[in-house]
């Protein structure tokens, strides 16, 4: 199937690793120009390598804290600079520390609002209205299954990742006049680097598998094909939407 975003320009947050990366390499396979950011230098190299030898030429990368207002403004600018354009936006961060609601002081919750929400909500601001003059936009939050049903010792993800649920369906409601969808993906248990961490930490982990319909945990290429789909033009009528990757986690409609 051809999705369309052949040569369209997409920025993906926290991409130099996990589903960032996974869904950058994904866009890079259909023909998108991609930028790439992230903390980790050396990640963030791999990474652009990785997308060259896929797609030459297609592919820009930013060092960038996304908790930093100056570095995201700058990392807009550098992007506009290097492809003219953003016309798909995949917000994504690092994940939350884990632990109960004791362990967090005011100023670790004013960090994960600004992590997991003020970043996205400032990028957005930055790409919406050349989207509107152009007439096109895909914006795309990655979340957490978490959002619709709570998973312990994640209360962090829990309480914070939920308020983007709200942006995305408000958001959607206002641009969607102007050819612009606005959607949420959420990952489940996925084989990335943070689950491992999370299961050498805590084995017990694993044994979430038996809770999952279908017994597995998910693979970030699976995740990214369902992003791809949604900033896609294939996609142009789904706006609002939030859709778990979960492998039928959520036991929930």
């Amino acid at each position: 199937m051809d999705l369309g975003i052949q040569n369209r320009v997409a920025l993906i947050l926290a991409s130099s690793k996990g589903l960032g990366k996974a869904v950058a390499i994904e866009l890079a396979k259909e023909g998108a120009k991609v930028i790439i950011c992230g903390t980790d230098v050396a990640a963030l190299a791999t990474t652009k390598a990785d997308i060259e030898a896929i797609a030459p030429n297609n592919v820009a990368s930013f060092i960038c804290d996304i908790t930093d207002e100056g570095q995201r403004k700058n990392l807009v600018e550098q992007s506009i600079k290097a492809f003219g354009n953003i016309e798909i936006l995949v917000t994504n961060t690092g994940g939350p520390a884990t632990g109960p609601f004791e362990q967090f002081n005011l100023d670790d919750w004013k960090h994960l609002y600004n992590l997991l929400f003020l970043s996205a909500v400032d990028i957005i601001q930055q790409v919406l209205p050349n989207m509107k003059e152009k007439g096109f936009g895909r914006i795309l939050t990655i979340t957490s299954v978490a959002v619709k049903q709570p998973a312990d010792n994640l209360i962090s993800s829990n309480a914070v990742r939920t308020s983007l649920l709200g942006l995305v369906k408000s958001l959607s409601n206002e641009v969607a006049i102007h050819g612009i969808t606005v959607n949420n993906l959420l990952p489940g248990y996925t084989t990335t680097n943070r689950l491992e961490n999370l299961i050498h930490k805590n084995p017990k982990v694993n044994e979430v598998k038996e809770t999952i319909p279908m017994k597995r945990f998910g693979t970030p290429q699976e995740f990214a094909a369902a992003a791809a789909f949604l900033v896609s033009d294939r996609a142009s009528y789904i706006t609002g939407q939030s859709l778990a990757v979960d492998g039928g986690w959520i036991k929930g409609h």
